[in-house]
């Protein structure tokens, strides 16, 4: 039988013996304990810090999954672009963009649909800038920190526990086996302690790093907010003058056409290739009806970014 399996079935049945029958371990002192109460919080915030904050950058568990999927085949292919997350401002541009496109410049709203199109594209820009910074200075540096300092020290604390136990077991069983075992028991478990104590004390007394990081989170969303605001201010003035343009434009009075004056000047050598149009009847001006619509746009323009979000 090797010696790492006497001493792993030394280590089961003192573990046992203290589950089971409630035998006390060697007790450590209360700073030490408060010191790895502290990095256990510490592991867990980090490890929920890093889900919750990509859940905030990209909200659409769907479009998410679908996004590491597709950069996951990328980087088996070969591939170094990766394809960007479906940022919902951009979506809602497209949208419009089309619609307005389509309606043509001589409509007033399909005009303001692109003003406002095109501003949430920059949005989107802008919020694809956002993703990118909070992944280099907030996101990765935690993942570093959790792969790294809290491994680290997670796995002192591991081999502490192995060694207390196997002194603990060894102590019980003082007069049965060699003294000189007993002291290297001690030893290694007085070293293990040392290593676990300065590597726990070190890195609480360097959490101003996490500060930081907190801090460029922070400045990170602070400047999406505010060139997201300053897009937002520069398209509600466009709105401002074109509701300003289509209040001094002239009305244009309705002018019915019969069906009966169109077949009239149809000439006769046509007669056979008659081709009837209908026109709809109008409750008011054109300028009047595109001029309520865009000051519509400029009312959820006004609202900041967020407010924009959460209505639409």
């Amino acid at each position: 039988v090797s010696v790492a399996s006497v001493t792993l079935c030394a280590l089961s049945v003192q573990l046992l013996s203290e589950k089971i029958s409630g035998a006390e371990g060697t007790k450590l002192e209360e700073d030490f304990l408060e010191m790895e109460r502290k990095i256990e919080v510490t592991s867990k915030s980090v490890l929920d810090l890093l889900s919750k904050t990509t859940e905030y950058l990209q909200p659409n568990p769907a479009s998410r999954a679908k996004l590491n999927m597709l950069n996951t085949m990328s980087k088996i292919r070969g591939q170094v672009k990766t394809t960007g997350y479906p940022q919902t401002e951009g979506l809602l541009g497209d949208c419009m963009l089309r619609y307005g496109q389509e309606l043509g410049e001589d409509s007033l709203f399909g005009c303001a649909l692109v003003d406002v199109g095109e501003a949430m594209r920059q949005m989107a820009d802008v919020k694809d800038s956002l993703d990118i910074n909070v992944k280099q200075n907030f996101i990765d540096p935690l993942q570093n920190l959790q792969d790294k300092d809290l491994k680290e020290i997670t796995h002192h604390l591991k081999k502490l526990e192995g060694r207390r136990l196997d002194f603990d077991y060894k102590k019980k069983r003082q007069g049965k086996i060699p003294d000189e075992e007993i002291r290297q028991a001690v030893e290694k478990f007085d070293e293990s302690k040392e290593l676990a104590e300065r590597s726990m004390f070190n890195f609480l007394e360097n959490d101003v790093e996490q500060v930081n990081q907190l801090s460029a989170l922070i400045k990170a969303a602070l400047e999406y907010h505010q060139q997201s605001c300053e897009i937002l201010q520069e398209l509600s003035g466009k709105l401002q003058k074109r509701i300003s343009s289509a209040s001094s434009r002239p009305k244009r009075d309705f002018k019915p056409k019969s069906i009966r004056s169109s077949i009239e000047a149809l000439d006769s050598n046509q007669h056979n290739g008659l081709s009837y149009s209908s026109s709809l009847k109008s409750t008011g001006t054109p300028s009047v009806c595109a001029s309520v619509c865009v000051s519509q746009f400029v009312s959820i323009v006004a609202l900041s970014p967020t407010v924009l979000l959460l209505l639409l």
